[in-house]
């Protein structure tokens, strides 16, 4: 069975969210036989990377008071810990994650990407650091076992695994997704958000029932 799961590694709900789907998944009598496949949705495609603290980015994005942006940062930081996350507020700058989408599909094709997801979603969250900055992002990729010098080629070709992005987003538009996480099992069922870890897991049971009913 096939899980496909679109996610931003800006979007403090899908840090959580992957978190709560792993437990999910490894409470899954058949979850050796499941295929997570990884796929890339942009929140801000049209960001430009900069110094902009992300408080005042999202709040002034959705028209909130920095306040009630704040108060979102720490609801999503309280639901982190529950997963034994770590999440800071206040660090964050907001920017474009299409070179991270890039690079996470290079980790991909060299057999690299949950741990490079997992190092980027913890620089971002647990370490405030910029994944809008090439050396924080060949760091990443030498700790998640790539080569430092590929990493750096793929940054800094725009084109570089490009096409991979946009098929991931062309196929999320074409499906309907608007926002992430979302998870899509087996091509039968969508979940939006950040669910409970049981209910990943009840919906994992249903759709392989479902799949080998077929």
């Amino acid at each position: 069975m096939r899980v496909e799961v679109w996610t931003d590694m800006a979007c403090p709900w899908c840090y959580v969210g992957r978190a709560r789907f792993e437990q999910g998944l490894a409470a899954f009598a058949h979850r050796d036989e499941v295929e997570v496949v990884h796929r890339s949705f942009e929140l801000n495609p049209q960001a430009e990377n900069g110094t902009v603290p992300i408080i005042d980015a999202v709040a002034a994005q959705y028209g909130r008071t920095r306040e009630q942006q704040v108060e979102r940062e720490e609801q999503a930081a309280a639901m982190a810990r529950t997963v034994g996350l770590g999440f800071r507020i206040g660090g964050r700058v907001f920017g474009n994650t299409f070179d991270v989408h890039r690079l996470v599909h290079f980790a991909k094709q060299q057999g690299r990407q949950v741990e490079l997801l997992d190092l980027v979603f913890r620089a971002n969250f647990a370490e405030e650091r910029s994944i809008y900055d090439t050396e924080t992002l060949v760091d990443l990729a030498v700790e998640a076992g790539l080569d430092a010098a590929q990493a750096r080629d793929v940054l800094g070709d725009s084109d570089a695994f490009a096409a991979e992005v946009r098929a991931d987003e062309r196929l999320a538009s074409e499906m309907g997704v608007s926002g992430v996480p979302f998870f899509v099992l087996d091509r039968r069922y969508g979940m939006n958000g950040v669910q409970s870890a049981e209910t990943f897991t009840q919906a994992l049971e249903k759709a392989w029932a479902d799949r080998t009913a077929a």
